[in-house]
Formats: C-alpha cells, structure tokens, sequence
C-alpha cells in the first residue's frame, strides 16, 4: 500500500521525479503511526488516505519548524474529525460482526 500512498503523495504535492521518495516514505509510515497511535486502524479507505495526506503534505511542507511526528494547531481539527469517523466506522464494524 505504501507505493500507492507514496504515488498520491506526490499527486498531491505536485512533486515530480525520485528525489524526494524516501523523505516521503519516512512522512507515511510516521502518519500511519501516528493514526495507529490514535486508535485507527490502516485500511482501503478514502477518508483514511485523506487523513494521511493531511499528515504527510503538513510535515513536508513545514519540515524546517516541525518535528516528525507533531502536528500543528492548523490542520488538528480536521484531523480530528476524521480520526473519531473512522473510529466510529470501526466499531460500527465491530458490533454488526457479533
């Protein structure tokens, strides 16, 4: 999944060329770790690939005053809004499994 996202990611950014593939694998396992932290697991889902675009465009485009893994006070709403969707859409999941 991580050559999709890397792909999209660089849709995204408009970046052309490999010059940047590795900085921007680096940006996508730490979203998919940041969003693991916050109780999300990975999946196919679009809200999802949009919550780690969020991430990843946020730290490329502000790494010389961001550390990995912080977000700022800009993008933490949004974020937020779809880390508790997709939460909910896991245990709506869960519970129509039993």
């Amino acid at each position: 999944m991580n050559t999709d996202l890397l792909e999209l990611a660089k849709e995204y950014l408009r970046i052309d060329g490999d010059q940047d593939n590795k900085l921007l694998d680096l940006l996508i396992n730490s979203a998919k770790n940041y969003m693991s932290n916050a109780g999300v697991k990975e999946k196919e889902d679009e809200l999802y690939q949009l919550a780690i675009m969020m991430l990843v465009t946020h730290w490329y485009e502000n790494r010389q005053q961001n550390e990995f893994g912080k977000i700022s006070s800009a993008i933490e709403m949004g974020l937020q809004t779809i880390i508790l969707q997709l939460k909910a859409g896991d245990l709506v999941d869960q519970s129509s499994e039993v």
